[in-house]
């Protein structure tokens, strides 16, 4: 009987929990990447992989295997109960996943509805018919939820936005920007104005040193601003080089 075939690939790249950050959730902002969850003495896996293989060869995706049994933290971070089990992340979020062998064309049409471009254009655009759009392509394109609900709650209804926001709970950037209309429903709190300017403008690393001062007095609003901080560390990545000091700061301020 012939040898079964390896699962390590040319065409696919290895990630763990050493490059995740960097080859998965960063390299997502730019292209989208589908994760292959697998192990060694996986059957199904052996099938899906070649599968996998071929359908980002011709596309714009990056496919990269993920070894759950030498990454069970990252198995168990994103809930993966069966293997081989299939994520394709956009902007450093799942967007769409399955679970088991698949058929061919199974495959081929995954790969086509997350290598789709339509999405990313009508992002770009940015006007609330574009974002509509958007999500009725990728219901879980947290980006373009985020900029749709931030466009609701800045001409006068908040509600609405936040009812987009609602539909994607695992998100840590909508739970963010949720927290954020709430806090910012009835007019921004002078104490926070600074800090969600240096939000507006990109200033991430200024925002976290703002929030963070706030944080341990913040009160009844103490959730609210954990979920945002967790927002921005999230955007920031693990690799910044003050994560580590944000996130000690945030767990020592949170009850």
């Amino acid at each position: 009987m012939p040898a079964l075939p390896t699962l390590r690939s040319v065409t696919a790249i290895d990630v763990g929990e050493d490059n995740f950050q960097v080859e998965v959730l960063d390299r997502s902002a730019r292209v989208t990447v589908v994760v292959d969850f697998w192990a060694e003495w996986c059957a199904p896996c052996r099938a899906l992989g070649p599968v996998l293989e071929r359908a980002a060869a011709v596309r714009k995706v990056v496919l990269a295997k993920l070894d759950g049994d030498a990454n069970p933290n990252l198995v168990r971070y994103f809930e993966v109960h069966g293997i081989p089990a299939v994520k394709a992340f956009r902007d450093g979020e799942v967007v769409a996943e399955f679970v088991g062998a698949r058929p061919a064309a199974e495959v081929e049409s995954f790969f086509d509805a997350v290598a789709a471009s339509e999405a990313d254009a009508l992002i770009a655009v940015g006007d609330e018919s574009s974002l509509r759009r958007a999500l009725e392509l990728e219901p879980r394109r947290s980006v373009a939820a985020v900029a749709l609900a931030r466009l609701m709650h800045e001409a006068g209804d908040s509600t609405a936005g936040l009812e987009i926001l609602a539909r994607l709970p695992r998100s840590v950037r909508a739970r963010g920007a949720a927290a954020r209309i709430t806090l910012e429903r009835d007019g921004v709190p002078s104490d926070l104005a600074e800090a969600f300017a240096a939000l507006a403008a990109g200033e991430t690393p200024r925002a976290l040193d703002l929030l963070l001062a706030i944080l341990p007095a913040a009160g009844d609003r103490s959730d609210e601003l954990q979920q945002v901080i967790a927002s921005a560390l999230n955007e920031l990545g693990v690799n910044h080089p003050r994560a580590r000091e944000w996130r000690q700061r945030l767990a020592d301020a949170t009850p």
